[in-house]
């Protein structure tokens, strides 16, 4: 146990000086970009995750790191998957663990360990014998140090979105995850919503032709939740995201489904992005109006644009369109919008899809259900159902998390890997970076280094 405190001790130092004194392949770097960041390139011991199998798991034993809104879902909607025994369950709050260890306990499991004893606790679940897969729904500065440490210690990792806030952690995901041969997946549900499933399966069947352009969005009122002090969040970490940083600080959401659709790191890739923010005046007409205006946080300085546009060019020369907007009043909206040369399909704020012929029309209910159904996806139809019966976004949450136990089981390579991760997460640093230089173009390191041109596409599962 000494030996596993003194890693403990050595990660918490190491992990705040970045990727390089990790030791994870940042010394050496093979070319450094126009825009001033650095391509590193892959250490000699390590190689490529693209269609990583690892063994089959008849049972995936889980540890559950962060235990709020997110974390205290996930265990109860994981124990409705086949194979799935939740074993350990960490958070800084000792009353959530122990109502997550009921939870386990009166789905006739057996009381998982708990562990609750400081904020670096989790490290000691990382480390234990009887987890095979860490899943951390924890702050977002937690994210890749969870991810890290759990493969560190031979573990799947299993992370909320983003994967990682900067693209030094970007690094270090891809790096751990070469290196130790472990699954590192951002648990971005969106990719498993029943629209962007169908939609996902059109395009693979060729019914919007050659796709061009896409739009993507996360806009969400989340005024209340940066302000509420009741939910758990001593450190209020959303809201001090907010305060120091510009740019799209949660892009995975609406950026996953279109970059599945679009092959990203599977045939084509995301070159290069430009970005553009708003002036930021909603948050303090917020604060002003529920704390008054002389209240501190009515005074705080808030650099987070109300509205964020990034537009990102991919290497096939089509266009990714990604907003954020989390201060504004107005209903929530992820847009899903794909455009092609045979036809165009949006979500929200309407479902809509429209074909040639006669794309400069919609088609009618019958017709959308119709073709909706023709194209379902093989997930929706196995496992959707059940999902909406156990719930979590109306399903899509179950649907990831059944998906993500069936390929470990079966040792199959995961819808979403390392890359993914790293790529989709790379936009938050880029974005602002283009924002604080007048929306400069800012290029997108290439995070498979070179694979993604031989990677086919994901496919439909059958």
């Amino acid at each position: 146990m000494s030996d596993h405190k003194t890693n403990r001790r050595d990660f918490i130092r190491l992990a705040a000086t970045g990727a390089a004194a990790l030791g994870l392949g940042m010394k050496g770097y093979a070319e450094k970009l126009p825009s001033g960041i650095w391509m590193p390139s892959r250490p000699e011991d390590q190689k490529n995750v693209v269609g990583l199998r690892c063994d089959p798991l008849q049972k995936v034993r889980i540890g559950v790191i962060g235990l709020g809104m997110r974390g205290m879902d996930a265990v109860s909607r994981l124990l409705y998957v086949d194979g799935v025994e939740i074993t350990a369950v960490c958070d800084k709050i000792p009353e959530r663990v122990a109502k997550a260890q009921q939870i386990v306990v009166e789905r006739g499991g057996q009381e998982p360990s708990g562990f609750s004893a400081g904020e670096d606790d989790w490290m000691k679940l990382c480390e234990r014998d009887n987890v095979d897969m860490v899943y951390a729904c924890t702050p977002w500065y937690l994210h890749t140090p969870n991810a890290v440490y759990a493969m560190t210690n031979g573990k799947h990792a299993a992370i909320e979105v983003p994967a990682a806030m900067t693209l030094d952690e970007c690094w270090q995901l891809v790096n751990t995850a070469e290196k130790t041969r472990r699954h590192c997946m951002m648990l971005e549900n969106c990719c498993y919503d029943f629209f962007e499933l169908a939609t996902l399966n059109m395009a693979r069947n060729g019914v919007f032709g050659e796709i061009m352009h896409t739009e993507c969005a996360y806009i969400h009122d989340l005024r209340w939740l940066k302000f509420d002090k009741e939910t758990g969040y001593v450190d209020m970490w959303r809201l001090r995201y907010s305060e120091k940083h510009t740019g799209n600080l949660y892009p995975t959401h609406g950026l996953g489904p279109v970059a599945q659709i679009l092959g990203i790191n599977r045939g084509d890739r995301m070159e290069y992005l430009t970005s553009m923010s708003t002036n930021q005046v909603g948050m303090t007409a917020y604060a002003r109006e529920k704390f008054g205006p002389d209240s501190p946080e009515a005074r705080q300085n808030y650099e987070l644009g109300d509205m964020n546009t990034t537009v990102v060019r991919t290497s096939k020369g089509r266009t990714i369109m990604i907003q954020h907007d989390t201060t504004s009043p107005r209903p929530y909206n992820r847009i899903h919008l794909i455009s092609g040369t045979k036809g165009f399909a949006q979500k929200w704020p309407v479902t809509q899809i429209a074909l040639e012929p006669n794309a400069h029309e919609a088609l009618k209910e019958e017709e959308l259900n119709q073709l909706l159904q023709k194209y379902e996806h093989p997930l929706a139809k196995k496992v959707g159902e059940q999902a909406k019966e156990v719930g979590g976004h109306g399903g899509m949450d179950f649907i990831m998390d059944w998906r993500l136990i069936d390929c470990l089981r079966r040792g199959e390579p995961l819808d979403q890997d390392v890359y993914d991760a790293a790529a989709w997460s790379s936009i938050i640093e880029l974005s602002e970076k283009s924002v604080r230089n007048q929306s400069a173009p800012v290029e997108i390191p290439d995070f498979t280094r070179g694979a993604w041109e031989t990677t086919p596409p994901l496919g439909i599962v059958q």
